[in-house]
């Protein structure tokens, strides 16, 4: 059924996924200009003149975390194919990972590289959003395990 536990743990994990464009992965400062990294480019700040520019960065992991974001989504209405929906998760925390690495691609573009950077709260979040993956999964499993307890009874 949709009201499963499993539906409430994706769509934490699409929420999770969504914060991401509004929370920095990294900060670093150099040479009086700071230096975030989003999930959808790099932004500059210049301590002296107050100025904001956004420099671009490759989209692909902005594209492939709005790709993850759907899937979650689409992994709560297949609810009736329970092996699908397991295997849909399984696809969804693999991109995960993935948008999580070509961020990390992303941030070596820094000046000087990644050394220097501190983490920000939107780097916990691809590990948070796998975790709740994996409770879904879980969720999924224990569903299984109750219908096949029913069968033997019947």
């Amino acid at each position: 059924m949709i009201q499963r536990v499993q539906s409430i743990w994706l769509l934490l994990a699409a929420l999770t996924l969504i914060c991401l464009f509004f929370f920095p992965l990294l900060f670093k400062s150099v040479n009086n200009t700071e230096y975030l990294l989003y999930i959808d480019g790099h932004h500059q700040t210049v301590k002296e003149a107050n100025g904001t520019s956004i420099s671009t960065t490759p989209i692909g992991a902005m594209v492939l975390n709005g790709i993850t974001i759907l899937l979650c989504l689409v992994c709560i209405f297949q609810f009736r194919n329970r092996p699908m929906q397991k295997r849909l998760i399984m696809i969804n925390m693999v991109l995960i990972a993935a948008t999580a690495v070509l961020s990390a691609l992303n941030a070596s573009l820094f000046p000087g590289g990644i050394s220097g950077s501190s983490l920000h709260i939107g780097s916990a979040l691809f590990v948070l959003a796998l975790l709740f993956c994996t409770l879904a999964i879980r969720g999924i499993r224990k569903d299984e395990q109750l219908l096949r307890s029913a069968d033997r009874l019947r």
